[in-house]
């Protein structure tokens, strides 16, 4: 949706919804439920308040941020989900706890918008459709997050009135398949009942479409392993085979995809509309936890990408990346190889901290390998010697991402500072502000980027891994590849010559898409949801986790209980018919 104008209605419709428990209230200076709904002005201003339920940092707004607590990132503070990645977290910690209550909310202004739409007096027909069919995807979007985090839940819908019946929601939770029986019953209704559009009008872009339907069924039947379903919905959105209209396109440009020049583009299927600038703060935290000391703000880096993803991109021939390659020894676990890494990475400043004194030995060869990676990697993660444009005393300052330690590097002196004890681990570039983004950004925890919840490389990937378990290996390939060659990204084509880029059997091509989904979707919260669906996520997230120097950062904890989060203790305190999941009793 246009920025702005989501601004302002959005403002409006959280006046609409902030006593959300309290909605029948009768004064009539005041919004209420009695008096709101009634005609077409209404109705879009209080949709705004269902979709800024999504832009909560608990339901959706941290959602960048949960890739942390999967083998490709690494974080620290509830911001990074850190109870999480160490394996602390019950469930009266508070992000399992504002996590359940956050996509409830969610879930009930959808279901409030459901029940007033359908009254509303001043509506035709076929905008009641429209809307009800909006506010029904939200609502699956809402619980889908509900069902990964947590397995089957209660599942109410547009019959419970929350205001009068609050004291009264005690139901058991569902079972896992009636729960994603619900959600594909809304999307499917949506679907059949062809009442979304295909696209909006330019000042709301961003709304709920048909494509968007088709694509999180497919999302959907593919985490329930109904390939040829999951196959189909994607389809409908790849080939466009009815001539629909949908004009989905890869953006020509990776590294602008997530800046504003790319995040309404072609490729965006359904993403969170995020603005910012004087007077219009209303976006999502990615600078002020992914960012610097250096970013707009002054900024903590709660998140962070691994070594482990970083050292998953490729060489641009597409062979696979190897220390060993571009500096022997590099690798090697004895006091050798940390002399290595330390001639690599570690400068000299000198003493007033204002310049660099000696640079590390091995930077010319660190800054030429660089160079030889998959351009993906330069786009998301801010590399050690590099260069990003940084806001330092409210005016733009180049900063370079120097690690040293004599002294340590800070912002005013032109470096990168990096905070907390994490000064040798990779930073990103992605979603994070460059300068004060030509006025664009006002406020650190506003970043306004698009975020993207579902894009058409995710569903490209996700119809490949279909079709790879339909046993369509070419099928599968051909869509890696349209991933790979994206024009600003062009890596060598899968099957194209080279023995290191063959994937023809089953196993090498999921190979592929694991690789692919890694590095296109970094920071996009896709990972940790893949790894437990793939039975991966015990063997791939717990263990030691090293900084780039070989510095251990922390220790990950992933066991049998962690496939599911914990049902939050104070829920189960008021609703006795809850039960706990595996391991949390």
């Amino acid at each position: 949706m246009n920025k702005y104008k989501i601004f302002i209605t959005a403002c409006i419709a959280l006046v609409a919804f902030s006593g959300c428990y309290d909605l029948d209230r009768f004064p009539y200076d005041q919004v209420s439920e009695g008096t709101f709904w009634k005609n077409e002005t209404q109705v879009n201003q209080g949709m705004m308040g269902v979709y800024a339920a999504l832009r909560v940092d608990d339901a959706f707004g941290l959602k960048f941020a949960i890739d942390n607590i999967s083998d490709m990132g690494v974080g620290y503070d509830p911001q990074g989900y850190g109870p999480v990645l160490l394996g602390t977290y019950t469930g009266r910690t508070d992000l399992i706890k504002k996590s359940w209550k956050s996509l409830y909310d969610g879930v009930m202004r959808s279901n409030l918008a459901i029940r007033k739409i359908a009254d509303a007096t001043e509506l035709t027909p076929e905008a009641k459709s429209k809307y009800v069919a909006e506010a029904k995807f939200l609502r699956a979007v809402f619980y889908f997050q509900l069902y990964n985090l947590y397995g089957g839940v209660p599942l109410y819908d547009e019959t419970i009135n929350q205001s009068t019946d609050y004291n009264t929601l005690l139901k058991a939770r569902n079972t896992d398949k009636e729960t994603v029986d619900f959600i594909i019953k809304d999307l499917t209704d949506i679907i059949n009942g062809g009442s979304l559009p295909v696209k909006w009008e330019t000042a709301n872009t961003g709304r709920a479409t048909l494509g968007a339907a088709y694509a999180l069924r497919g999302k959907v039947y593919l985490y329930t392993k109904e390939y040829q379903k999951a196959s189909q919905d994607f389809e409908e959105v790849i080939t466009d085979s009815k001539g629909k209209g949908y004009g989905y396109k890869l953006y020509n440009n990776y590294a602008d995809l997530f800046k504003p020049e790319g995040d309404e583009s072609s490729e965006m299927i359904f993403a969170i509309q995020n603005a910012g600038g004087v007077g219009t703060d209303y976006g999502m935290p990615m600078t002020f936890y992914m960012g610097t000391r250096s970013s707009f703000g002054s900024c903590w880096n709660n998140v962070m990408p691994s070594v482990k993803l970083v050292n998953e991109y490729e060489l641009k021939d597409g062979k696979k990346f190897d220390w060993e390659d571009y500096i022997p020894g590099f690798t090697d676990v004895t006091n050798v190889g940390q002399i290595i890494r330390d001639e690599t990475f570690v400068s000299t400043l000198k003493s007033d901290g204002k310049a660099v004194d000696t640079y590390p030995k091995n930077k010319d060869i660190l800054l030429s390998m660089y160079e030889n990676r998959d351009p993906r990697m330069a786009s998301t993660v801010l590399l050690p010697y590099t260069m990003y444009n940084g806001w330092v005393s409210n005016k733009a300052r180049t900063c370079e991402f120097v690690v040293a330690r004599n002294v340590a590097p800070n912002e005013s002196n032109g470096f990168v500072r990096i905070n907390g004890a994490y000064t040798e681990s990779y930073v990103f570039r992605k979603f994070v502000a460059e300068g004060n983004m030509n006025g664009g950004i006002n406020n650190r925890a506003h970043t306004p980027i698009n975020f993207p919840l579902i894009r058409l490389a995710d569903v490209y990937l996700m119809y490949a891994e279909c079709q790879n378990e339909l046993d369509k290996q070419g099928i599968a390939v051909e869509y890696i590849n349209k991933v790979r060659q994206r024009p600003s990204v062009n890596m060598p084509a899968v099957n194209s010559g080279p023995a290191w880029l063959k994937a023809s059997t089953k196993e090498e091509v999921f190979d592929r898409i694991q690789h692919e989904r890694a590095i296109e979707l970094a920071a996009e919260g896709h990972r940790w949801d893949d790894l437990r669906r793939w039975k991966l996520a015990k063997t791939l997230i717990p263990g030691n986790v090293y900084g780039f120097t070989g510095k251990r950062l922390l220790t990950k904890v992933f066991i049998d209980r962690d496939m599911l989060w914990p049902i939050p203790g104070e829920e189960m305190d008021i609703n006795p018919n809850l039960v706990n999941n595996p391991g949390w009793q």
